[in-house]
């Protein structure tokens, strides 16, 4: 253990990073019930997704483990699911495409791809460097917001103001309140509480134990004939321990779909762009905030290793994609372990072992409901809304109307794509009227023409 994760330069124990590890995985776990309950709605079949969400999240965990020696884990991306299964997805299914997922994840491998490509190339540094803060706060904001909208949909908090007057469909406001007398809208809000409350309190785990709360209420609603929807109790009928490994083989393993792209290409580069474009600053964010949290910037202000670093991502993304699940990047949770004491790579090892334990369990967490993630969905929408209070709004008009763009036209649209698109739009657009043509790296210009091209193919029908 000394010798592969350096615990005495580092002045920690293997029981401190033990410790650390678990303390992360207790942070994080809520991914495994999340995930395959974001993805089922792309039309995948959910225990194949919990499959891929664990074992992936423990095959990128371990190199970053043993190749970065960081106390970083990562899993399938918050909001980067949401945008595969809500935005990608039905907008591939728009236009006939059969298993769309299957062209998802194929963005998702390409991303993953060119990361390798730029991390070997030492590329991906200079490319956040050049995109204006505002822009970088703005996206997140708007993901935050986009992935609160998304979880409160899936409670009913939210739903469509949609009627049929015997005639035709009639709206008077886009949404409204949901039932607020229903089991899932009151069990989910109390929920937020509940999770609001631990946070506060410092309870390690709390997004998890938030969604363990509301689950065990459910059942309790669901026995009292409160809430009639699906049954809550996790199924043991045919219990088989490698059975969601097998369904990942036979249903998602290595099911890419490279025959869209050549007749697709414009907007299939699209798609990948903006995987790439908020996994990359979702990846190098993390590891900045945890660094910060554990201490681990040099004299410089920079990180060590950090490349390798962002190699394990890349290569998490690329084999998340091969066994069937959306973006897998470094996960800001990763604080709470650091917060423990962890300092190398024992932490997110142990952490990886976890995920991969937690495979049998399979009927528990493909039993909780999607008012039970509900919660989860919305507090870590809160942690990343954060982000506003660190923007700019009184200096360059462009870094203003760029950053807002982003922020309102993720959920308003219900596409992160858009917002990355309408945001680099406006702060390019306004650079150029404002006079400050100069100030626009070359980076951004090959996103604005990019997008452009996105815009008039939209227009003229080839994409939604």
């Amino acid at each position: 253990m000394e010798k592969l994760f350096k615990l005495k330069e580092n002045g920690t124990t293997v029981r401190t990073e033990l410790i650390a590890g678990l303390t992360t995985f207790l942070a994080m776990a809520y991914i495994l019930a999340v995930n395959p309950g974001i993805l089922s709605a792309a039309g995948m079949p959910s225990d194949a997704i919990f499959a891929a969400t664990a074992i992936s999240a423990a095959f990128a965990t371990m190199i970053m483990a043993f190749f970065a020696n960081y106390p970083v884990v990562l899993a399938s991306g918050m909001g980067l699911n949401a945008y595969f299964a809500f935005s990608v997805v039905p907008q591939l299914a728009s236009q006939g495409i059969t298993d769309p997922w299957r062209v998802a994840l194929t963005a998702i491998l390409c991303e993953g791809v060119i990361f390798i490509i730029l991390s070997v190339f030492k590329f991906r540094e200079t490319l956040v460097n050049k995109v204006p803060k505002n822009l970088k706060l703005g996206i997140s904001a708007g993901i935050g917001l986009f992935i609160v909208i998304v979880g409160l949909k899936g409670a009913g908090i939210v739903s469509t103001d949609a009627y049929y007057d015997g005639q035709a469909v009639q709206s008077s406001t886009l949404v409204k309140l949901g039932d607020i007398g229903s089991a899932p809208v009151v069990l989910a809000l109390v929920g937020v509480i509940i999770i609001a409350a631990l946070w506060h309190f410092r309870v390690k785990g709390s997004i998890l134990i938030g969604i363990l709360s509301v689950w065990i209420l459910g059942i309790i609603a669901q026995l009292t004939g409160w809430y009639r929807g699906t049954s809550l109790i996790p199924d043991f009928n045919n219990y088989a321990v490698f059975a969601p490994v097998q369904s990942m083989a036979t249903t998602t393993f290595f099911k890419f779909d490279f025959g869209y792209v050549a007749s697709n290409f414009v907007n299939f580069a699209v798609i990948v762009f903006a995987f790439l474009f908020v996994d990359l600053f979702d990846t190098v964010g993390t590891l900045i905030g945890v660094a910060q949290e554990g201490n681990l910037l040099d004299e410089k202000g920079e990180l060590p290793r950090v490349g390798r670093a962002l190699m394990a991502d890349a290569l998490g993304t690329v084999g998340g994609a091969c066994l069937g699940t959306s973006t897998v990047t470094s996960y800001v949770e990763s604080t709470t372990g650091v917060a423990e004491g962890g300092k190398t790579g024992l932490t997110a090892l142990s952490s990886a072992v976890l995920f991969l334990l937690a495979l049998p369990l399979y009927p528990i967490f493909l039993a909780i409901p999607s008012f039970a993630t509900t919660p989860a969905l919305v507090f870590v929408g809160l942690l990343m809304l954060k982000n506003v209070t660190k923007m700019d709004f009184e200096s360059d008009i462009a870094d203003t109307v760029g950053g807002f763009f982003a922020i309102i036209t993720m959920p308003f649209t219900y596409s992160i794509a858009n917002g990355i698109m309408f945001g680099i739009i406006a702060w390019v657009a306004l650079k150029v009227i404002t006079g400050k043509i100069r100030d626009i790296h070359p980076v951004m210009w090959v996103a604005f023409v990019l997008f452009i091209l996105r815009i008039v193919t939209i227009i003229m029908g080839v994409s939604s």
